[in-house]
C-alpha cells in the first residue's frame, strides 16, 4: 500500500524528475522547473532519520518518476570514512524512492545506478559542486571564468573554460589543497576560526578559543538578512541582540559589557578577516587556472560575502552573472540540486 501522502510515480510523466543535494547540514531539492526546497538536516546527529527527510520531502515536491541526487553529506563525523557515509545515504535513498528511478551524480559528470555509485564511492561523493559547475560553464559560454558557489558552509570556486567544468582537483582532499573548496561559509563557520581577537574599547582582546559565536552572528550585525532559527551556537535565536550577546561572550564579556557599536565593530573585523580568507583563495585558483577569469558565476545564498570579496579584487573586466538573477534566489540557494534537475532533463540552463 502507498504511503500516505507520498506521491506515486503512476502520477506523472515519464520526464518528471527531481533532484537531491544531501548536505551534512542541509538537504536541498529542486525540479528544474521554479520548484525547489531547502531545509535544515544535522547529518552527525540525525542521520537514521535521513530516509524519513527524504520521503517527506518527496510527499512536498511535484510528482515524479526519478529521482537523482548528489551528496556532500558522507563526510559527516557520525560516518568513520567516505565510503561508510556515501553507502549510508544510498540506502536512505532507495529506501525513499522505492519503485522510482535512482540514479547517483558522479563527479564525472556521468548519472549511475546506485549499485554503481556503491562501487565507486569516491567519486560519487561530494560531486554536487561539478553540478553547478557545469551549469555556470553553461551560461558564461564562450567566455572563461569561475563559478563560485557561497553556502552556509563551504564555498566552491570552480574553473570553467568553453563551456565545461575544468576543475584543478576532484574529490575534497585536493580541491582544498588547491583552494577550490573553501571550508568557511556564510552561517556556520565557527569565529575562533577566522579569528584570535577582536576590537574592544580601542585594542585588540583577545578572544575565548570556544564556539560561542558563529560568523552568521557576524554577518547579521553587518545587516544581511538571515532567517530566523535556534541553529546557533547557544540554541538561542537568530537576531541582533542575541547575536550581539554571542560575540560578546566570545571575549568573555556579558551582553551588557558592550554598546551594539562596539559589537557591529566587532562584527566587521570579522567578517573581513573571513573576505581575506577567500579573496586569497580566488587569487590561488585563477593563478593556477592561468586564466584571468572574464565572466564570475555567482551561486548560493552568500551572495554579499562574495561581493565583499570582489571588492577586495583587481578584475575590473569580469562580466558578474548572478544566478539568483538568473535563475531566482530560492533556486541559487539549491544551485546544486537546480542544475542536477537541469543536467536530468538533458537541459544545460
Amino acid at each position: 500500500m502507498p504511503e500516505p501522502g507520498l506521491r506515486q510515480p503512476d502520477d506523472t510523466t515519464d520526464d518528471a524528475v527531481l533532484a537531491f543535494d544531501i548536505g551534512g547540514a542541509n538537504l536541498k531539492a529542486a525540479d528544474g522547473l521554479g520548484w525547489c526546497h531547502a531545509e535544515p538536516f544535522a547529518m552527525w546527529q540525525e542521520h537514521s532519520r535521513l530516509a524519513e527527510a527524504l520521503k517527506q520531502i518527496l510527499s512536498q515536491g511535484p510528482a515524479c518518476r526519478r529521482v537523482v541526487a548528489t551528496m556532500t553529506g558522507e563526510i559527516a563525523d557520525c560516518f568513520v570514512s567516505r565510503t561508510q557515509g556515501v553507502r549510508a545515504i544510498l540506502a536512505a535513498l532507495t529506501e525513499a524512492c522505492r519503485d522510482r528511478q535512482l540514479q547517483i551524480y558522479l563527479v564525472d559528470g556521468s548519472l549511475v545506478s546506485s549499485a554503481v555509485a556503491g562501487e565507486r564511492c569516491i567519486e560519487a561523493a561530494a560531486s554536487n559542486w561539478h553540478a553547478v559547475a557545469t551549469l555556470a560553464a553553461g551560461l558564461a559560454k564562450p567566455e572563461h571564468g569561475l563559478l563560485i558557489d557561497a553556502g552556509s558552509t563551504t564555498i566552491d570556486i570552480v574553473p570553467f573554460r568553453e563551456g565545461r567544468p575544468c576543475p584543478l582537483g576532484r574529490d575534497d582532499v585536493s580541491r582544498l589543497a588547491t583552494g577550490e573548496l573553501v571550508y568557511t561559509g556564510i552561517e556556520r563557520t565557527p569565529v575562533a576560526s577566522l579569528v584570535q581577537a577582536l576590537p574592544w574599547r580601542g585594542r585588540l582582546h583577545p578572544i575565548a578559543r570556544e564556539r560561542f559565536a558563529d560568523v552568521q552572528d557576524a554577518w547579521l550585525l553587518q545587516g544581511m538578512p538571515l532567517p530566523s532559527t535556534r541553529d546557533t551556537a547557544d540554541g538561542r535565536p537568530l537576531d541582533i541582540p542575541f547575536a550581539a550577546a554571542r560575540l560578546a561572550r566570545m571575549l568573555l564579556l556579558d551582553a551588557s559589557d558592550w554598546t551594539l557599536d562596539e559589537a557591529r565593530q566587532a562584527a566587521e573585523f570579522i567578517v573581513m578577516a573571513q573576505v581575506r580568507l577567500v579573496v586569497r583563495c580566488l587569487q590561488q585558483v585563477a593563478a593556477t587556472a592561468a586564466f584571468p577569469p572574464a565572466a564570475l558565476v555567482l551561486s548560493g545564498h552568500g551572495d554579499m560575502l562574495t561581493r565583499r570579496c570582489l571588492q577586495q579584487l583587481n578584475w575590473p573586466n569580469c562580466r558578474i552573472i548572478s544566478l539568483a538573477e538568473q535563475i531566482g534566489f530560492e533556486a541559487s540557494r539549491v544551485g546544486p540540486a537546480h542544475a542536477l534537475a537541469l543536467i536530468a532533463r538533458g537541459r544545460s540552463r
